[in-house]
């Protein structure tokens, strides 16, 4: 491969660089929003090229202080950065007394440990994610900085010992031998630790000396898996330095080496040259098959290169976009040694922060939004990208034409950005038109939570309570029959169709309990329609009772069930329950209760909770499970998609989830479920409890066309953290409809029309009364 590269043609080895690059990463160009923080700028090392390194100065402090750093790192978090880069000189304490003695008034006595103290007080105070570049370490030292950092660095550079010699740009630097560093990334491999490394062109270095660090740098990654990029940095000749009038690296030979590192390094490999050091040129790099930018700040300035401002982000974009490439923040630990790989890469106590700023894709969120918040009006970005991606336009026309989609298709949809996001919105969104004209329903419902007292350990549920547990968001309790009763017929007098009934899984409920909540609501409403009871409830109610799951669910049906509510998939996949839901109904539990359900008459909805801790692999899977389940019975009535809430869900305070789907994956999850769910289900509902009104819009101009239950009383996600009230009466719901130029329709459970006196009746509905939350039986007073 080496002599191979040295006599290949230009044009033919960025050819394939681009191929193999496209065939790793597809039409995205990644770059980390970062702040630049100079802890100092003394050095130990005299590099011939550098101005980064300063000698003390009379009256100028050696380090930043504390206020300093954190008033940098603050000022990149409004900004919108997610990368704290902590650039330092190599153990300058060795070096300067005057470093010593900075040190000693700081509290430390290295260097490393106020690098240390330092990344994490940003990541605490901040939330910012610290990248170190602290030139060589010891093994002690990236030990002390793994638990305060996403990753690490450092630039092999050459592995030219001659650039150490007299007259090389390495000379009395002994940070710079080859065997020095190499042994660096050999112990952070060991370490388990995201590490970034690369090559400097242009210091005195051959092309073959060039390939021979790459190729070191490719037979470490394959020992320890840790290399997470490459960085092919150009040598740019600065004043008042030994090599000012050294001749720099034209573009053709950076693009070769570039080239080169691709296909020594293979299609996987993150790439990156900075775009900051080729001026005006910067497009060209995405020529030669780099995949990233790096990080590019857009609140200081590149400490290293103070000459060579990076280029704006929307420039940056557009010049990605032109080339048919689309621009995505990362983090600075990408994916797979980041949100992807946390248990392998990263130190427990970086997780909550990594998950917090991280999408499903593993890539950072985008916007600081999460489901239950206020949406802003405008939340999507600009198209920069001219042309849709042949791969997704043949997925999406596939699915139109109502071909079921594989797996790997419908990943691909969900992994859509930028033209791509929204052809395949678009594309859902003639198709809700074509099945479903321009009419969108609603249904008028109660919903009535009759307990939150639950035996389940759900680690996404902020509702349930333990059995007398007072110590979790707010009093256990289990509501009498007659405060259900007095529920439903106030809904009935509201116009309501529908009472829903749900709850926790009390550990004193049995079979029983749920038939006569059946039966009590029939007798007392006997018009009202009732959508009861999880699976879980059906499974537990069957359990308890000692009947076959079948014989249980016709006892509800006379008892006067109508329909079940498809919740409690979660995720059906068991790596996602075994998490988030271990005690719980694994998949094929779940699937098998609907499917019983089915075959006996009952028609179900279909739900997923999404943006926890599942990829979108595991969404995918979900969605083909309820398609080939629909395929067989025909029961599902509409899907019905549940974005998590985790403000105060369990796992989200302990910091063991993301923060929600992003509004991109929002969209794409109501717009692939129509796509993908095609021909079988034909309703897609958007939940205005969790997304609010501007967000239940943007999906109903996505896909969905249907907008769910006035509620009336909402207690689930409230709980979570939701801002968006308990109720959107009939009038509300019909303004926010008509108010994107659509239709709406009451309906009912089951899609059918409700007589205009029901309908008035909704709209003139009167003023709820407040509930009563009747506590656990032996609390009672009697």
């Amino acid at each position: 491969m080496r002599e191979t590269l040295l006599a290949a043609a230009p044009y033919d080895l960025l050819l394939e660089a681009r191929r193999l690059r496209d065939a790793g990463h597809g039409r995205v160009q990644s770059w980390s929003p970062k702040v630049f923080i100079p802890l100092t700028q003394l050095c130990r090392n005299l590099c011939h090229y550098c101005t980064f390194s300063q000698p003390p100065k009379r009256g100028e402090a050696a380090y930043l202080t504390r206020t300093q750093v954190l008033d940098i790192a603050r000022a990149g978090k409004a900004a919108g950065c997610t990368e704290a880069l902590f650039t330092l000189g190599d153990k300058p304490e060795l070096r300067f007394a005057a470093a010593r003695e900075a040190l000693s008034r700081l509290g430390h006595d290295t260097t490393i440990s106020y690098l240390t103290e330092m990344a994490r007080a940003v990541r605490d105070e901040t939330g910012l994610l610290p990248h170190v570049n602290a030139g060589v370490m010891t093994r002690e030292d990236m030990t002390a900085l793994r638990p305060v950092s996403a990753s690490m660095g450092l630039m092999l550079e050459s592995v030219s010992d001659r650039l150490c010699d007299k007259g090389g740009a390495h000379y009395r630097s002994p940070d710079k031998r080859p065997s020095v560093r190499l042994e660096t990334l050999g112990i952070a491999g060991e370490l388990a630790i995201p590490f970034t490394t690369g090559i400097l062109i242009g210091i005195g270095e051959t092309r073959a000396e060039r390939l021979d660090a790459l190729i070191a740098i490719r037979d470490l990654h394959a020992r320890y898996g840790h290399i997470q990029e490459i960085i092919v940095q150009n040598f740019r000749a600065k004043p008042r330095t030994v090599m000012a009038n050294a001749p720099e690296p034209d573009m053709d030979e950076l693009l070769w080496t570039i080239a080169a590192a691709r296909l020594l390094l293979g299609p996987a490999m993150n790439i990156q040259a900075p775009p900051n050091l080729s001026a005006e040129d910067f497009p060209r790099l995405l020529d030669a098959g780099i995949n990233d930018w790096g990080g590019v700040s857009p609140v200081t300035p590149d400490h290293v290169n103070p000459e060579a401002p990076w280029p704006e982000v929307e420039r940056l974009r557009a010049a990605t976009g032109a080339r048919g490439r689309i621009l995505v923040a990362r983090l600075p630990a990408y994916p797979a040694w980041g949100a992807h790989g946390l248990d392998r890469w990263q130190d427990k106590a970086m997780h909550r922060h990594i998950l917090a700023a991280a999408d499903t894709s593993g890539f950072g969120r985008g916007d600081r939004w999460s489901p239950g918040l206020a949406l802003p009006e405008r939340m999507t970005d600009a198209v920069s990208v001219g042309t849709v991606d042949p791969g997704i336009a043949a997925i999406v026309d596939r699915a139109s034409a109502g071909n079921a989609l594989g797996e790997d298709d419908v990943v691909a949809l969900f992994d859509a950005r930028d033209a791509d996001l929204e052809h395949v919105c678009g594309a859902a969104d003639a198709l809700r038109r074509e099945i479903n004209g321009d009419t969108v329903t609603y249904v008028v419902n109660r919903n009535i939570n009759y307990t939150n007292i639950c035996g389940y350990k759900c680690s996404f549920c902020a509702f349930s309570k333990g059995d007398m547990s007072e110590n979790l968001r707010g009093r256990p309790y289990d509501l009498d029959v007659g405060e259900v009763i007095r529920r439903t017929e106030e809904a009935w007098e509201r116009g309501g169709t529908e009472v829903c009934l749900q709850g926790g899984i009390h550990p004193r409920y049995t079979g029983e309990t749920y038939l006569g909540l059946a039966r009590a609501v029939r007798a007392a409403v006997p018009g009202m329609h009732i959508h009861a009871f999880s699976p879980l409830e059906v499974f537990q109610g069957a359990a308890t009772l000692g009947v076959p799951l079948e014989d249980y669910l016709r006892q509800l049906k006379d008892a006067g069930l109508d329909t079940l509510p498809g919740t409690a998939a979660e995720i059906l996949d068991d790596e996602v329950r075994q998490i988030i839901c271990p005690d719980k109904l694994d998949t094929d539990r779940w699937i098998e209760v609907i499917e019983t359900a089915h075959r006996i008459g009952f028609r179900t909805t279909a739900t997923i909770m999404f943006g926890h801790v599942e990829t979108s692999r595991h969404w995918a899977r979900h969605l083909i499970r309820i398609r080939d389940l629909q395929a067989r019975t025909g029961g599902f009535t509409e899907f019905v998609p549940l974005p998590f809430v985790h403000m105060e869900a369990p796992m989200g305070v302990r910091g063991e989830s993301r923060h929600g789907p992003t509004f991109r994956e929002v969209r794409l999850m109501h717009a692939v479920a129509r796509l993908a769910l095609h021909p079988l289900i034909t309703n897609i509902q958007t939940s205005w409890v969790k997304l609010g009104p501007v967000g239940a819009a943007a999906c109903l101009n996505g896909g969905a066309n249907d907008l769910g239950g006035t509620l009336m009383n909402e207690s689930i996600s409230r709980a979570a953290g939701t801002t968006h009230g308990q109720e959107m009466p009939p009038s509300a719901m019909e303004a926010l409809i008509r108010s994107i130029g659509r239709n709406p329709r009451q309906r009912s459970t089951l899609y059918g029309r409700i007589s205009q006196e029901t309908h008035l009746r909704g709209l003139n509905a009167a003023e709820l009364t407040p509930m009563v939350l009747t506590p656990p039986r032996k609390q009672r007073v009697h």
